[in-house]
């Protein structure tokens, strides 16, 4: 995701693992797959977007953490919350209480954190899409910005986040003082800065942004069958519908994941494309 300014990163002690390239993996009894796919983007800045894709044991219960943070000026933030968000929403007391509520107060104390660090990570930003999937069956999603998830539901596309776009937001932003321009370029965006309305960082715009998540609380049944996230370089140039259609051709999540951002490129796409599919049936 990009916004219109010159900036240049600098290495700090928060910087997570850089997220170029690919991986697989599944969970303990190998009936949930996943591969990841993240290239970088033709813009002349280093990689921006980072990934998280694993499971783990915790309380009895085994968790599928998956997750897209796509930045903007810099790679700080979101190598920050790829190291952080999950634990952080992990370590709420209520979290096996009340998901939901605690899931949208670690995204706000994460983004407190980063802004109270901004000497050290800087002024850019990030979006968030994060999936939290519990012993294969319930699955929570929280996003900021526009990265984006889809669920395939008996071979049919649900969008299961929110794009938090300038334009469907603008009454939020104006009220707090902001406004929404299409000058300069032809993107509806924040003081026409930022072309997302949520976002973690940007501390200098944080008084027009909102960094609240919208969540869904989903039942995975017999028919849901791929989650595909990824970063709106991959969602400029396809549609929902395409992107689960070539998911679900092959059983290797990797492979699909590969196909999906080689296609992005295909299509032109000029932004960093980062994708983690995961195949919930065999």
């Amino acid at each position: 995701m990009d916004r219109l300014c010159c900036f240049s990163s600098s290495h700090s002690q928060y910087r997570g693992r850089s997220s170029c390239g690919s991986g697989k993996g599944r969970n303990n009894d190998g009936l949930i797959k996943y591969g990841f796919s993240l290239v970088k983007g033709k813009a002349n800045h280093p990689m921006e977007d980072y990934h998280v894709a694993k499971f783990v044991r915790t309380q009895g219960h085994e968790l599928g953490l998956f997750a897209i943070y796509d930045g903007h000026l810099g790679d700080n933030v979101p190598a920050y919350l790829q190291k952080h968000l999950f634990s952080n929403i992990l370590k709420e007391e209520e979290f096996w209480v009340d998901p939901n509520r605690s899931i949208s107060k670690a995204y706000e104390r994460t983004d407190q954190a980063i802004l109270s660090h901004s000497s050290d990570l800087g002024r850019g930003g990030s979006t968030a899409v994060t999936a939290i999937l519990l012993n294969g069956q319930r699955l929570w999603v929280a996003n900021v910005g526009d990265s984006r998830a889809v669920l395939s539901r008996g071979g049919q596309a649900v969008q299961v986040s929110t794009d938090h776009e300038p334009n469907t937001e603008r009454g939020s932003i104006e009220n707090k003082g902001g406004f929404v321009s299409n000058m300069p370029g032809d993107v509806p965006r924040v003081n026409g800065q930022l072309a997302v309305s949520r976002a973690f960082g940007d501390k200098s715009l944080k008084s027009h942004l909102r960094s609240d998540p919208d969540i869904q609380d989903i039942y995975v049944d017999n028919s849901t069958d791929v989650l595909v996230i990824a970063s709106d370089g991959l969602w400029k140039v396809m549609a929902n519908q395409e992107a689960v259609d070539m998911a679900r051709k092959t059983k290797d999540p990797l492979k699909a994941a590969k196909q999906l951002t080689a296609e992005a490129l295909k299509r032109d796409s000029k932004d960093d494309i980062s994708c983690v599919v995961v195949r919930l049936r065999g």
